[in-house]
């Protein structure tokens, strides 16, 4: 395929370089601008990328602009994609998609007047290790899914973030910053939510900044820090989510799905690649196998080691879907619905009370091995 759509980003704070750095990766798609209100952090990353930097305004009358990544704060998400919109372009936004349902169906129902796209990140669950998962469940190996726990839990962003304060703050907390990965896998690899159940609790009113150059300083905290969920899924299965920032260790797995036929042991959602385990019926627990994934070959220096980093996947699916004229894997309903759920957890927490789900959606397509290699760009 020939044809590539022109991308343009608003917003250029640190996610911007990995869009940037990585959407070489695959074809399709060509980075051609930057916006930031900020014009002097536009026009370092335009320096950097060999990119134009333009105004907000600016960008949003390209000509040459097709997409707009909407990288700007979560607060402000639904304000900047509904410009988008208006703008007559389609949309790609990070996560969270949006902090309400309501600001969600308003998006949806402005793209669907002017006939546009709407995308949103995690697209970490196209990863090599997830669509084996994925394979794994289609093929029938597990059986029904029945059950599952999901654990992601540590102690905050003041130990290593320099500005954590929104962290700390309503539209943040560890179920919209963290929560979108887990969620988004669950319902891609189990199908759509019917109903949720939570706890919430702040044990710390205020943090203590112990990184640079705020080491120190007090912040205060305005949003639940620890979040116990039950998800009840439309086929019958029940998973337990718990999300803290209250919890110096553990030693739960991240992901681990009970099925009538087996137990599959998923690495962390927040990751494209890791080990996946399994085991069929009362068999030694075993490491799959690496398969031929292209998304899931470690291609980045992680720690002390390498990992697979492919974000940018989801966006340039949505490009091809667009030319190509079918569903993109990263939808607007995949991302509403994972808000309904987030959402509804959290009122939960507030009410104790159930949350039944106000949208649903079907799961996306799969991302097996031929269709994540026709994703990538050839190489030279």
């Amino acid at each position: 395929m020939a044809k590539k759509l022109g991308i343009g980003v608003i917003g250029c704070g640190n996610i911007s370089k990995a869009y940037f750095t990585l959407a070489p990766l695959f074809r399709g798609i060509e980075m051609r601008a930057c916006a930031d209100i900020n014009m002097d952090a536009a026009r370092a990353r335009a320096k950097e990328f060999k990119l134009s930097a333009e105004t907000v305004e600016d960008l949003l009358k390209a000509e040459d602009i097709d997409i707009i990544v909407n990288l700007t704060i979560p607060a402000v998400h639904y304000e900047v994609s509904k410009q988008v919109l208006d703008a007559g372009k389609h949309v790609y936004s990070e996560k969270p998609f949006v902090l309400s349902l309501k600001e969600g169906q308003d998006l949806k129902a402005r793209a669907e007047k002017k006939g546009l796209r709407i995308g949103s990140a995690p697209d970490t669950f196209l990863g090599g290790a997830h669509q084996l998962v994925r394979e794994l469940i289609d093929e029938g190996k597990l059986g029904k899914i029945t059950s599952g726990t999901c654990h992601v839990m540590g102690h905050g962003m003041e130990h290593w973030h320099p500005n954590p304060d929104f962290f700390f703050q309503p539209g943040a907390g560890p179920v919209l910053d963290i929560g979108p990965y887990y969620i988004t896998n669950l319902i891609q690899l189990i199908g759509p939510v019917k109903q949720v159940a939570a706890f919430a609790t702040t044990p710390a009113k205020e943090r203590t900044i112990s990184s640079k150059p705020r080491a120190g300083e007090k912040i205060p905290v305005n949003t639940p820090t620890t979040i116990h969920a039950v998800l009840e899924f439309e086929n019958g299965a029940v998973v337990t989510l718990n999300t803290s920032w209250d919890v110096w260790a553990h030693d739960h797995a991240p992901m681990e799905l009970y099925g009538e036929a087996g137990t599959v042991f998923v690495p962390d959602p927040n990751f494209f690649g890791g080990d996946v385990r399994f085991t069929e019926e009362g068999k030694p627990v075993k490491k799959l196998p690496k398969w031929k994934h292209p998304l899931g070959v470690p291609n980045e220096m992680h720690g002390q080691g390498m990992m697979a980093n492919y974000r940018t996947s989801g966006l340039a699916d949505m490009a091809l879907a667009i030319v190509e004229g079918r569903p993109h894997r990263c939808s607007m309903e995949l991302a509403l619905h994972a808000v309904d759920v987030m959402t509804g957890i959290l009122r939960s927490g507030e009410t104790g009370k159930f949350v039944v789900m106000q949208t649903t959606c079907e799961r996306p397509a799969a991302l097996g091995v031929k269709a994540a290699k026709e994703l990538l760009a050839k190489k030279k």
